[in-house]
């Protein structure tokens, strides 16, 4: 066999091997999928708020505090309390909830 040959052959086997690795990469566990799916619902949150969602969430237990709502819903609902207590109104109210959820 010349060496040619030999490097052709192992490229073949190369080639047929690499769609099994990469689709080992892309399948995730249930843990990581977990993990994943928790993070989104996350998005947001900093600290010990995270801290506590993410071992709550990833622990199986449904979130008791937010009734169902997404990250995106409890940060709504924090920022339009604030700006209520502050009495913001008008183009105050979009400026600062536009910062307020942006942060």
């Amino acid at each position: 066999m010349t060496l040619a040959a030999a490097f052709a052959a192992l490229a073949v086997q190369f080639a047929a091997l690499a769609p099994a690795v990469g689709a080992e990469e892309k399948a995730l566990t249930p843990q990581q999928q977990r993990m994943k799916d928790c993070n989104q619902r996350a998005a947001g949150m900093k600290g010990d708020e995270r801290k506590a969602f993410m071992k709550e969430c990833l622990a199986g237990k449904p979130a008791a505090a937010n009734d169902g709502r997404t990250a995106q819903q409890e940060k709504m609902k924090k920022c339009n309390a604030e700006a209520t207590a502050k009495g913001l109104k008008g183009d105050e109210r979009k400026a600062f909830m536009s910062a307020c959820l942006k942060g």
